[in-house]
């Protein structure tokens, strides 16, 4: 038993020895591998010192208070619509260009609201296929009921047409809010929505944007491309830039702080973080910011506001005459003897001005004894002035000074035979051709009266402007020709053209039948009056 034991003893003494061992061993290769290992560190940097994680510490600014004065404020607008069936989604399921670049100003300057819904697909013989398109957008709170100011194209189709749903997201909040339309204006590219977020919400400040200078501070904040309270900051590049977008009552702010798709309908901002303007396009070639913005000035937009929450439209006066936005008219009217004023260029049948005895070639000097500028300067007054005034033209016809009373008149029913409620024509052109699977690149406008008496058989339709370009352009067709007819097809009206287009398709040949009045003498005024000359102006439609 002894025996036993002291074997025993012996065998527990060997294992633990036996584990002294492999203790120390592996004690000793730990120790080893570590040395092994901080020298090689140690040979990789030798001279480093590893660095150190400060404490946080915020570095304030202006941009910094702006930002977080403005969070709350911004929003961020989603819309969805399913467009109609018509020859603008049949041309989509075939692959070929939206139809917006017949238009000059859309080619320069584009929407920024980003088109995320899937084409039409199917062959050229698939019928039309409706699916819902998303668009989105900015906008911002401008009362703590829930009223948002943003952009008319952020929550239209592509034709002008309200959406049929829109939702509005704040910075923060998860909620998605449903929002409705209270008024829109398509002449200024402004809407105003309203939430109802059951609770006090934070607006905006407003500034004069009159008081905005060139070199001044610019910050812009949205949504680009999805991307929420994104804040980009620039300077004031131009103010009161004009002629550069479809509306005619659009003067912009033009800056450098970066814009994109999707912060249309958000704020402009001095440094002070008050709003100075509604961002709305910009000027680029690759779709994307490239330093040239522009924003509407509040002050205007204000007023569309104001409009708007008390009506849910704009109205505005007319008198109901256009003019030519030509520099040679300016320069006629320089060789008239006048630094001022406004040739008249057709005068509307049954319009106040025709009441009043304003005739083509008038050249109207001044409203209620206070001297037009041009154009832009008499539309601006007379859009402003409340329907029914009465005031008096002061104008020049054939070197003899001239008064007209005229009252104003409601803009959209003087032109309600051009356009649809929601697009009333420019007073300088008309709007660009309707949606077809072909285009002319042309702006034409009904014939006036002393412009159909040149014309054979009484009718036509007059080109105010050529797309640079364009098939017109390229068949040689110019601007003040009158078309009578295309393809042996009598043309006495802008519907008629579209009919004609609607027919057609690329690779066609065309024929115009146009009425063009012979060169003038310079200083001429009466260049309407000369004795015109029937031309045939064809080719083949380009293939897309």
């Amino acid at each position: 038993m002894k025996l036993f034991d002291k074997v025993r003893q012996q065998k527990l003494l060997s294992t633990t020895l036996l584990l002294i061992t492999l203790s120390v061993g592996i004690l000793i290769g730990t120790l080893v591998n570590t040395g092994v290992k901080a020298a090689r560190d140690q040979q990789n940097a030798p001279d480093a010192t590893p660095l150190v994680i400060p404490h946080a510490q915020e570095v304030g600014n202006e941009f910094t208070k702006l930002a977080r004065k403005l969070d709350p404020s911004v929003v961020n607008i989603t819309a969805d619509y399913t467009p109609k069936a018509d020859a603008r989604v049949h041309r989509r399921g075939q692959d070929q260009d939206d139809d917006q670049g017949d238009d000059q100003s859309q080619d320069l300057f584009r929407r920024f609201f980003g088109n995320r819904g899937p084409g039409t697909g199917g062959g050229q013989d698939a019928p039309p296929q409706a699916f819902k398109r998303e668009q989105s957008g900015t906008g911002f709170i401008v009362d703590k009921n829930g009223y948002i100011i943003t952009n008319h194209h952020v929550v239209s189709d592509g034709q002008g047409n309200p959406v049929d749903h829109i939702f509005v997201k704040m910075h923060g909040d998860s909620t998605e809010y449903r929002a409705r339309v209270v008024g829109m204006d398509n002449e200024t590219d402004i809407a105003v929505l309203k939430i109802d977020a059951k609770r006090p919400l934070t607006p905006v400040s407003i500034a004069n944007s009159d008081g905005v200078q060139v070199g001044d501070w610019a910050v812009a904040i949205g949504s680009p491309f999805g991307l929420e309270a994104t804040v980009t900051a620039g300077i004031i590049s131009a103010t009161g830039r004009g002629n550069i977008g479809p509306g005619q009552f659009q003067k912009f702010i033009q800056t450098d702080a970066a814009i994109n798709p999707g912060n249309s309908g958000g704020p402009l901002l001095n440094i002070k973080g008050d709003v100075i303007g509604v961002n709305t396009m910009i000027a680029t070639n690759n779709g994307g910011s490239q330093g040239v913005g522009f924003a509407l000035p509040m002050n205007m937009v204000v007023r569309v506001y104001n409009d708007l929450i008390k009506d849910g439209k704009v109205t505005r006066g007319s008198i109901g005459v256009t003019w030519p936005r030509d520099p040679k008219a300016d320069t006629l009217i320089k060789a008239m003897g006048f630094d001022h004023g406004v040739i008249v260029g057709e005068v509307k049948q049954g319009g106040p001005a025709d009441k009043a005895g304003v005739k083509v070639d008038d050249i109207i000097l001044g409203l209620n004894g206070q001297q037009i500028k041009d154009g832009d300067d008499l539309i601006a007054r007379v859009a402003d002035t409340p329907v029914g005034t009465p005031i008096t033209l002061n104008a020049d016809r054939d070197g003899k000074k001239m008064d007209f009373k005229v009252t104003i008149a409601d803009r959209a029913q003087i032109w309600a035979d051009r356009v649809g409620p929601q697009q009333v024509p420019s007073e300088t052109s008309v709007k660009p051709e309707s949606p077809t699977q072909v285009k002319f690149g042309i702006y034409p406008r009904p014939a006036s009266e002393e412009e159909r008496q040149l014309t054979p058989d009484k009718h036509g339709v007059t080109v105010t402007r050529v797309e640079p370009g364009s098939f017109a352009e390229e068949i040689g067709m110019q601007e003040r020709d009158i078309i009578i007819g295309i393809n042996r097809t009598a043309v006495s009206s802008v519907d008629d053209i579209r009919k004609i287009q609607s027919t057609l398709k690329p690779g066609d040949a065309v024929a115009f039948r146009i009425v063009r009045a012979t060169p003038v003498a310079p200083g001429n005024r009466r260049a309407s009056a000369q004795a015109p000359v029937t031309r045939f102006l064809s080719g083949t439609l380009p293939q897309d």
